[in-house]
């Protein structure tokens, strides 16, 4: 820690806090036509936004591309117009048609955007210089749009809310109209005059720009820096419904064939009906409730062949869970690792080994009331394979500190009719500098038996440029299995450590170059020796996009407890010597054509173990996309191995903004399964959807290709706003 606080007084220069950037929206009462041309009159006289700066390439500098920003607001809705001046107007890059894909999660679990030119806008009404919400477009009007919590690079991508947006090709560069109607947002429901939070970001994707109204610092920038934005003001007299109720209610229907244990595959009509609603009980606090949700939709989990002797993290997809889902989160992710400790997992909610269980109805209420951040979650599940009726609650609370910081709390229980589950915590997010977070957390976990232990973590993250430093003590008893969460091992004591250092040398072509290194140390709790290793290496950004990574780590790893590898191999107890060396290429996102290759080249227990994956995908125009991946698993040991094959082809179609089509099929040869997924989404009024879906399972015990499963749905929802 004294080297940690050493090199930060060393590295961090004088930071100048100059006043935010501020622009006017201007109240219109002529129609807007949402149309992505800015030729109502109310535009011309609309004040404008400009003066973006780089924040990749060359922090700082002027963007090679003027962009000007104007913000119209009516008694219903709240519009961004958006000029991207280009002088060279065909060089403009823009794939994606279809809704929801301009951004991706990386490995690391921050977003990042696609391969298209984009603009995105974020908004925080209650100037909180937290939370914000996101809205993004690229040249060809795809919608997107997302969460900031806590001002997390780990956006929200998968929230929705009903907006439009439309874009226009000029001979300039391109347009883009965005409207917001202000019951999609939360916001004080003060008449006075209000100020809100506003960025926006440009990326200029065949330059790989990424410049910024505000927040382009590369150490402390970025959409997610909520509390780097500039103002927004002259917003008053907003409406105020009367009820500010939503009512989503759903049907579906359809039949399911599923192998019965005598050999048989019987039909079974499907027919469901239920919903959801939403109620804005003050502003920034809304309650949901949701009675027999179906998550019909949802995408198949993508096959692994798990090479660890831990479970695999799977991430939420279900749309009831997703929404303020950031509120949620206690405990840590890390980071290109499965997560070693979270509190609430929202998969442990109607989700087992062998299907999903009846969810019978839940409640969440969550949001913002002053400095205050709360969430209450309670569900209940119906009784299904070996899982009793059983209820669900958590309770969260975070108390804001500071401009940036929080102190919090978190309550789980889980109920069944045999016993419960309780575990309780609190948190913090402190800044003590700009640049300079630390973190940490204490729990203690309950069962009805009597059985209870302990888990804490305390971590300093420095992220500066060029310097990154990260220090982490983790502690997790024997006992500390949460009730509702996810914690990847337990019966811990690790110590981890990373620094990292940036250079951007004058070099052509060459953007950046990484260099890092680290460590982790890891006992028991009671200090017998389990896990150590030391890892360095280096990565390359280049100019065009394509980048390269390579890691190599050395250590070992004591097993006190044989296990079976990817069930099959057995592993016996025993000290075994880690050598590792991981190697990550791929090519620039602003290609039709992308490719990617991974690999981890291990020796571990003895013998070899190695995992290569490659992913190809194609951008056909604004129609068609196409990506394959396969993943080539194996093992060689003294007590066996196998060679498994893993691979999945995605083809997509869109017809529209609103008409999309998706199969996703993949084959796995260790299980010796196939899973086929087929999706039909028509978006017939925002927030109101048609799905046509297909699911087929093959690969019966003794016959990969006897039929397994197969399911065929029409589902339909319908949004009425009171």
């Amino acid at each position: 820690m004294r080297l940690l606080v050493a090199v930060v007084l060393l590295t961090t220069a004088a930071v100048v806090c100059a006043d935010p950037p501020t622009v006017r929206a201007q109240r219109t009462s002529e129609p807007i036509r949402v149309d992505g041309v800015l030729d109502e009159p109310a535009w011309a006289t609309a004040e404008p936004a400009g003066g973006f700066r780089q924040r990749d390439p060359h922090e700082g500098e002027a963007a090679t591309e003027a962009t000007e920003v104007r913000v119209l607001f009516d008694r219903d809705t709240l519009y961004v117009g958006v000029v991207a001046l280009d002088r060279e107007p065909d060089g403009v890059i823009a794939r994606i048609l279809e809704r929801d894909r301009i951004m991706t999660q990386g490995l690391d679990n921050t977003a990042r955007f696609a391969g298209d030119d984009v603009v995105a806008v974020t908004l925080d009404p209650f100037l909180d210089h937290r939370n914000a919400f996101l809205f993004a477009t690229n040249p060809n009007g795809a919608e997107f749009e997302a969460l900031v919590t806590d001002e997390s690079p780990t956006l929200n991508l998968d929230w929705q809310t009903v907006w439009r947006v439309a874009a226009r090709r000029t001979g300039r560069g391109w347009t883009a109209e965005f409207a917001i109607p202000f019951r999609s947002l939360r916001y004080p429901r003060a008449n006075r005059e209000q100020v809100w939070g506003l960025d926006v970001e440009r990326i200029i994707r065949r330059r790989n720009e990424d410049t910024l109204w505000s927040a382009w610092s590369r150490a402390e920038g970025g959409l997610n820096r909520v509390s780097r934005a500039g103002h927004l003001v002259g917003l008053r007299d907003l409406p105020r419904p009367a009820w500010n109720v939503e009512l989503k209610p759903y049907g579906l229907e359809g039949f399911t064939r599923q192998r019965a244990a005598d050999g048989t595959i019987p039909e079974q009509p499907v027919w469901r009906l239920g919903g959801d609603a939403k109620w804005e009980v003050q502003p920034g606090l809304v309650l949901d409730a949701t009675a027999r949700p179906d998550f019909a939709q949802v995408e198949a989990d993508d096959q692994i062949v798990n090479l660890t002797r831990f479970e695999v993290f799977f991430p939420e997809k279900r749309d009831f869970f997703l929404e303020n889902a950031g509120i949620f989160d206690f405990g840590t992710r890390g980071s290109y690792e499965t997560p070693p400790f979270l509190m609430f997992f929202s998969r442990r909610i109607g989700i087992v080994d062998e299907g999903e269980v009846p969810v019978l109805g839940g409640l969440r209420l969550s949001g913002r009331a002053g400095k205050q951040t709360v969430g209450l979650l309670d569900v209940a599940t119906d009784a299904a394979f070996s899982e009793p009726r059983t209820n669900f609650g958590v309770l969260r609370y975070k108390r804001d500190v500071g401009e940036r910081g929080y102190v919090g709390g978190m309550v789980t229980d889980r109920r069944t009719g045999g016993g419960s589950e309780t575990d309780f915590g609190a948190d913090a997010s402190l800044w003590a500098s700009s640049r300079l977070n630390l973190l940490g957390f204490a729990t203690r976990t309950t069962r009805s038996d009597g059985t209870s232990d302990s888990a804490f973590r305390g971590a300093a993250e420095y992220s500066g440029d060029p310097v990154y430093l990260f220090g982490e003590y983790l502690q997790i008893g024997p006992e500390a299995a949460t009730g509702m969460g996810f914690v990847t091992r337990t019966d811990i004591r690790r110590t981890t450590g990373k620094a990292q250092y940036t250079f951007r040398p004058p070099i052509s072509g060459l953007r950046r170059l990484d260099v890092f290194a680290g460590g982790k140390y890891q006992t028991r709790v009671d200090g017998e020796p389990q896990d150590a290793n030391g890892f360095a290496g280096f990565s390359v950004g280049l100019d065009s996009g394509d980048g390269l990574s390579v890691t190599h780590v050395v250590g070992y790893t004591v097993l006190d407890y044989g296990f079976d590898l990817a069930d099959r191999i057995p592993i016996v107890p025993g000290r075994y010597d880690l050598r590792d060396t991981e190697i990550s290429l791929y090519t620039s996102p602003n290609r039709p054509l992308t490719a990617s290759v991974a690999a981890s080249l291990q020796h571990l227990w003895d013998g070899d173990v190695s995992a290569v994956s490659g992913s190809l995908a194609l951008q056909g125009g604004s129609h068609l996309s196409l990506s394959g991946s396969y993943t080539r698993s194996e093992t060689a040991l003294p007590t066996g191995g196998f060679v498994a094959h893993v691979g999945g082809l995605r083809a997509g179609w869109a017809f529209s903004t609103r008409l999309a089509a998706h199969v996703y099929a993949q084959y796995n040869s260790l299980e010796r399964q196939f899973l086929a997924n087929v999706r039909l989404r028509f978006i017939y009024r925002p927030g109101s959807d048609i799905y046509v879906l297909y699911n087929e399972e093959r690969g019966a015990p003794g016959d990969p290709r006897a039929l397994v499963s197969r399911g065929f749905a029409v589902k339909g929802t319908w949004l009425v706003r009171f």
